[in-house]
């Protein structure tokens, strides 16, 4: 298939590209470059050089640019809470309008298939035990709640020819040359190894489902390529219900590994975020898909990659690999203005 994926240049969609190449499809891709200075390592097999890139505002993406796609995948969006709290509105501007704009110039450029990037974190603060795809949501950021908006505003558009699914994602983690160092598991790997502690500023005790970067270039892999009938207009939970951990015991997986490491906690915060996530629909009903990575096995494989590339705490430091950081720094610079878009001074 000929696949427009947005985001190529950032933590997931780098590794997805990669991904996709290597299954048979082809990519183009779109990004508008605010990561770019970071480069974790380099590995041709997980950055591959797409034979075109479009650098381009997701808000100026028209069905011009879609013509003759099969499908587009969309990661593109402002990634985590503290991020989307800074400035809610253009947060909105740009995760929910943005991702609607995107998914009707695709639909009119006559691309057959949209997945869409979502989150588990649209559960917030759960009310029941478990949530599943039929739960109520109840997001409790700027970021969850656009992703609920923008599932809630793709399912008109999807008909006969135009599919539509979206990948409720849970909280990613594993190596990609575009890091991401804000993420629970990698934040507390990269802890552990370069200061030999796990201090954390909270008791730890609110659950997360967490997932490997590969494993939710899988789920994409599968829905891209399954049968019309079996993903249009569905949600699917990305992860493996096994893998539903309270933080503070994914820093203990993490203290395991990294043998010698000190692991502390801190008093209970007052973020109310707290869900515990059932997927078993996507492991019964997306043709082909499993999950093959386990915390323990990422966080080994996470230790084998700083080994090797001998990181540093400057390293670990880096802005680039903090989105928060990095969107600030070109903002203080002059380099974005205050909509986020490439100054032109």
């Amino acid at each position: 298939m000929k696949v427009f994926v947005t985001g190529t240049e950032g933590y997931i969609g780098t590794r997805m590209a990669a991904w996709l190449i290597q299954h048979g499809h082809q990519v183009t891709g779109l990004d508008t470059g605010f990561y770019r200075d970071g480069t974790l390592y380099l590995d041709n097999q997980q950055q591959p050089t797409l034979p075109f890139t479009l650098c381009k505002d997701l808000r100026h993406i028209s069905a011009d640019d879609l013509e003759g796609f099969d499908a587009v995948i969309h990661l593109a969006e402002l990634s985590n809470d503290p991020l989307g709290e800074q400035n809610p509105d253009i947060t909105f501007e740009i995760n929910h309008q943005g991702s609607i704009q995107l998914a009707q110039a695709a639909k009119q450029a006559g691309v057959e298939r949209f997945v869409y990037a979502s989150s588990c974190s649209v559960y917030g603060a759960a009310v029941t035990d478990i949530v599943d795809e039929h739960s109520p949501v109840n997001p409790q950021t700027a970021y969850a709640k656009c992703k609920t908006l923008v599932e809630r505003d793709l399912q008109p558009l999807a008909d006969n020819d135009f599919s539509v699914v979206c990948l409720r994602n849970a909280t990613a983690y594993g190596p990609s040359p575009r890091m991401r160092f804000d993420i629970v598991l990698n934040d507390l790997c990269a802890l552990a190894f370069t200061t030999q502690k796990i201090a954390m500023i909270s008791d730890g005790s609110p659950w997360r489902p967490i997932v490997h970067i590969e494993d939710i270039c899988e789920a994409f892999r599968c829905a891209l390529e399954a049968p019309a009938q079996s993903i249009n207009g569905q949600i699917f939970n990305v992860g493996n219900s096994d893998e539903n951990y309270r933080i503070r015991e994914i820093a203990a997986i993490i203290a395991e590994v990294f043998t010698g490491c000190e692991l502390s906690t801190g008093k209970p915060s007052g973020d109310n975020r707290s869900y515990k996530v059932s997927f078993d629909k996507i492991a019964t009903q997306l043709p082909g898909y499993k999950t093959r990575w386990t915390t323990k096995a990422g966080a080994e494989e996470l230790k084998q990659r700083f080994e090797r590339i001998q990181m540093s705490a400057d390293t670990y430091q880096f802005r680039a690999f903090t989105r928060l950081k990095q969107l600030n720094y070109l903002r203080q610079s002059g380099q974005l203005d205050d909509r986020l878009f490439w100054s032109q001074s």
